[in-house]
C-alpha cells in the first residue's frame, strides 16, 4: 500500500483559508491542497471490527452543541479506538463519527468487488476493542470505501442493477461488523483500467439510492471529489436528500460541496489534515464553519498519542471547550 499523501492537481480554483472563492470543479484541487493519502493499493482496502450490534450512551451523558465532528483514521498506521480518547472539558466526545479508512473497490469477474485489506480486516476483527468502545459513548463508526486502480469505482456503474449488487456487498459488510454506515471517496479508481467503462452521470445516484434502500437509519457520507462529485452537482435533489453528510476533500482549504438536497447542516466546508494542516488555519476554518453556519467539521489523518493541544484548537472555537486525551 502506498504511504505518501496524495496532493490535488491542479485544475482550477479551490477556495483557500483567507480568499472565500469557489471552485470551478469540485474535482479540481489547488498545488498546496491535499486530498486522501495512503488507502489503495495490491488489491486491499482498510476497515473494521467484528460483531453483531453495538451499545449506546447511557443517560446523564455529557453532550456539546456546535458541528458535528468527524475524524478519519488511517488504519493502516494507527488505531481507530484512538478517537474515543477525546473528550471536551464536560465529558462529551469531541468527535461524534469515526470513519475506517479505507476499504476498497477492485474489478472481478467483470463487476465491482468490496476488498479489505489486512490492516482494515484486523480493525474489524478487533471490534471489541477498536469499535464497540466508540460506539458505547456514543461515536458512530463508518467505512470508508475507494477505487484501487483497477477500473472499477462509484461513477461507472452502468445498471442499477451492477450498483445494487455493489451497495449489498457495502450493507452485508456494515451489518455483519455491526457498522454505522459508509463514506464514499471517488479515488484512484483508474477508469478504463481492464476495459472497464467510464463514468457516467447515473452511477452515483443509483449507487446511494441502492445503499438507502439497503441500510435504512445508518450512515452515508460522502467525500466530495472525482467524477461522482461532478455528477451529484446536478443530480435529482433526491439523490442529495438521502445523504447525511458531504465534506470538502482538499486540506486546509474551505470549500462547500453543491449537492442539491443537502442542506448546510449537512455540510463541511473545512477539511482539516490534524498531521499536516498548520494549526492556525485550523482554527481559521473553525472559525468560518462557525460563522457560516455548517454543520459538520471534517478532519483526517488523526494519529497515535495525544494531539489534544492541536484538537483544543479547533474544538475551542466550535464548542467553546478544550479538548482532554484520556
Amino acid at each position: 500500500m502506498k504511504q505518501s499523501m496524495k496532493i490535488g492537481i491542479v485544475a482550477a480554483l479551490v477556495a483557500m483559508v483567507a480568499v472565500p472563492m469557489v471552485p470551478a470543479a469540485a474535482s479540481a484541487a489547488p498545488a498546496s491542497a491535499q486530498g486522501h493519502g495512503n488507502g489503495h493499493g495490491n488489491g486491499n482496502g482498510h476497515g473494521h471490527g467484528n460483531g453483531q450490534g453495538h451499545g449506546r450512551p447511557g443517560h446523564g451523558v455529557p453532550t456539546k452543541s456546535g458541528p458535528t465532528s468527524i475524524a478519519y483514521v488511517e488504519v493502516n498506521n494507527d488505531e481507530l479506538a484512538n478517537v474515543g480518547r477525546y473528550t471536551l472539558a464536560n465529558g462529551a466526545n469531541a468527535f461524534d463519527v469515526a470513519i475506517i479508512f479505507a476499504a476498497n473497490i477492485n474489478y472481478e469477474d467483470g463487476k465491482a468487488v468490496l476488498v479489505k485489506n489486512e490492516n482494515v480486516q484486523r480493525t474489524l476483527d478487533a471490534a471489541a476493542t477498536q469499535i464497540r468502545p466508540l460506539q458505547a459513548k456514543g461515536i458512530k463508526v463508518s467505512l470508508s470505501v475507494l477505487g484501487n486502480h483497477q477500473g472499477a469505482g462509484l461513477a461507472n456503474f452502468t445498471s442499477k442493477a451492477a450498483a445494487r449488487d455493489f451497495a449489498a456487498q457495502v450493507a452485508a459488510t456494515v451489518k455483519q461488523y455491526g457498522l454505522d454506515g459508509v463514506d464514499l471517496d471517488d479515488e484512484y479508481s483508474d477508469y478504463g483500467v481492464n476495459g472497464t467503462p467510464q463514468p457516467n452521470q447515473q452511477s452515483i445516484g443509483w449507487l446511494i439510492s441502492a445503499l438507502r434502500a439497503d441500510m435504512p437509519g445508518k450512515l452515508i457520507s460522502f467525500y466530495d471529489i472525482g467524477p461522482s462529485s461532478d455528477a451529484l452537482k446536478t443530480a435529482n435533489p433526491s439523490i442529495g436528500k438521502k445523504l447525511d453528510y458531504a465534506w470538502n476533500p482538499y486540506y486546509g482549504t474551505y470549500t462547500a460541496p453543491t449537492i442539491p438536497g443537502l442542506p448546510k447542516s449537512k455540510i463541511s466546508a473545512a477539511a482539516v489534515d490534524i498531521q499536516n494542516t498548520p494549526q492556525a488555519t485550523a482554527v481559521t476554518l473553525a472559525q468560518r464553519t462557525k460563522a457560516d453556519g455548517y454543520g459538520v467539521f471534517m478532519t483526517y489523518n488523526l494519529p497515535g498519542g495525544d494531539e489534544s493541544a492541536y484538537v483544543s484548537s479547533f474544538t475551542n472555537v466550535l464548542y467553546g471547550q478544550a479538548a482532554v486525551y484520556k
